[in-house]
């Protein structure tokens, strides 16, 4: 046994056994008497109804969560968490597996191996992971996770949303698990503070909201961070957008036009912005702002900054925008905003119009036009005063091209469109579509069918390309005919 991971205790800590109440026998009933089943005349009644599948699964589980509790506790108890720190996960492993041996024997509780390494399993990340959470951390296929209370946990598994068999004890048990990861990145959530956004130690956004504001249990979603990048390669290949688009794209960013990604949530607009960022040359200064970081850059030269919410007494807040502001005197070539929502905007503006050139953000919108109106109003809500005519001619200037993201109904993600900015006519922003996703049918099984095809609109920055060695062939803008 690793004694070194026990709280060194004068005495064993006893166990309070599990009382098991014996069924009590039927006494046989006097002769000529009505039995227990027969009503007051005697007559036979029906049988009472025998306990079904689901009801004994539901007994079974209740009693293992109550068998899981007092070992926690058990757990809890004994083990030195200081010196937990230095010891590797068989040794932990092991150990619990030796309390829970004896813990259970103490109460008399007899487990078939099955139940005995699923015990051991959850008890393990109750104390070192994220308790019910951790299998679906470590699950790939989970991209999602999203808590509604301790007993409904939903998943998005490519696209969709489904939901889960992982619950939680009760609502204490999902408010020490949203504490604990709170805890851990120097932040707190209760009822004077009922909302945290924080990030997870494998770099998963992970957002809470609890009682009173959330009102029937503790609302939690969880992004999870991906651990491999896609390449553009592998965004062309999933069907994310047509190689001639990744031809355009790859030009756009090299000759270092500043490009915005729009779309709503969950539509795929940091993994894009992620893929367009392979193109930018390792001989680049690159820094990047976020308020939670999640972009994967792979160049050489990068730069990292992250926003910081108040402390407990209100202060010591970091903005994005103080963060771009500090940017810009940190010589970079290009700035990346993981995502632009507020008064940011107006710095990150005026760096992409000040020799910032090939600068990239996101937003949210639901296409280019709409991603401009954004623009307007989060210039507004900077308090600004600006003549509506001043506030487009800089975005007009600043902007060259927007990328549309999309999550459409089957849970595909795609881009949808790729749209140049052109400038100014009179007091209204031009702007031209180069690419677009065009839909043709649906399948019985709900996969939307389509193509993605050129509109036949030559590119406004055509001669930039040329200029900078990116000669695009003249097909590339071509509009694809297919029969329906």
């Amino acid at each position: 046994m690793f004694a070194r991971y026990r709280k060194s205790t004068n005495a064993a800590q006893p166990v309070k056994p599990v009382e098991v109440v014996p069924a009590r026998p039927d006494p046989q009933p006097r002769k000529g008497a009505p039995s227990a089943a027969q009503g007051a005349s005697g007559s036979q009644t029906a049988k009472p109804a025998r306990p079904t599948d689901a009801d004994r699964a539901a007994k079974r589980t209740q009693r293992m969560n109550a068998i899981k509790s007092d070992l926690h506790k058990r757990l809890l108890e004994n083990l030195n968490l200081a010196a937990l720190d230095s010891a590797s996960e068989a040794e932990l492993r092991s150990e619990i597996n030796t309390i829970v041996a004896e813990a259970l024997s103490e109460m008399d509780v007899v487990l078939n191996s099955e139940e005995r390494t699923t015990l051991n399993r959850e008890l393990y990340f109750e104390v070192m992971g994220l308790g019910p959470l951790e299998p679906l951390l470590q699950d790939d296929t989970v991209n999602d996770i999203l808590v509604n209370g301790p007993k409904q946990v939903f998943i998005e598994r490519a696209g969709k949303l489904e939901l889960s068999d992982v619950t939680f004890r009760d609502e204490r048990h999902l408010l020490r698990i949203i504490d604990k990861i709170v805890s851990a990145v120097g932040r707190r959530v209760d009822e004077s503070n009922p909302y945290v956004d924080a990030r997870l130690a494998d770099g998963s956004r992970f957002n809470a909201m609890v009682p009173p504001v959330a009102v029937d249990g503790s609302l939690v979603s969880i992004r999870k961070f991906k651990k491999e990048k896609l390449s553009v390669s592998d965004l062309v290949k999933f069907g994310a957008f047509s190689e001639e688009m990744a031809l355009y794209l790859e030009a756009a960013v090299a000759t270092r036009l500043n490009v915005i990604v729009s779309g709503g949530t969950g539509s795929g607009k940091t993994t894009t912005l992620n893929a367009l960022s392979s193109f930018i040359g390792n001989e680049e200064r690159v820094l990047t702002i976020e308020d939670t970081a999640e972009l994967q850059l792979q160049q050489i030269h990068v730069g990292r900054m992250e926003s910081r919410p108040a402390n407990m007494e209100g202060k010591g807040a970091v903005t994005q925008r103080d963060c771009l502001r500090n940017a810009l005197r940190m010589r970079p070539d290009r700035i990346i905003v993981g995502e632009t929502r507020g008064e940011e905007v107006i710095d990150m503006l005026q760096a992409m119009n000040t020799g910032h050139d090939g600068s990239m953000t996101t937003i949210h919108a639901n296409s280019a036009r709409d991603g401009i109106s954004r623009l307007e109003n989060m210039v507004a809500m900077a308090g600004i005063e600006m003549p509506l005519r001043a506030v487009r001619s800089q975005i007009g200037s600043a902007v060259h091209l927007i990328v549309q993201a999309s999550r459409l109904q089957d849970g595909s993600r795609r881009m949808v469109s790729i749209t140049e900015i052109t400038g100014m006519e009179g007091e209204i922003i031009t702007m031209q579509e180069i690419f677009r996703f065009e839909r043709t049918g649906l399948e019985p099984d709900g996969t939307i069918l389509g193509h993605f095809t050129g509109t036949g609109i030559r590119s406004h920055y055509a001669d930039r390309f040329k200029r900078w060695g990116y000669d695009l062939p003249a097909s590339i803008y071509d509009e694809v005919k297919v029969r329906r």
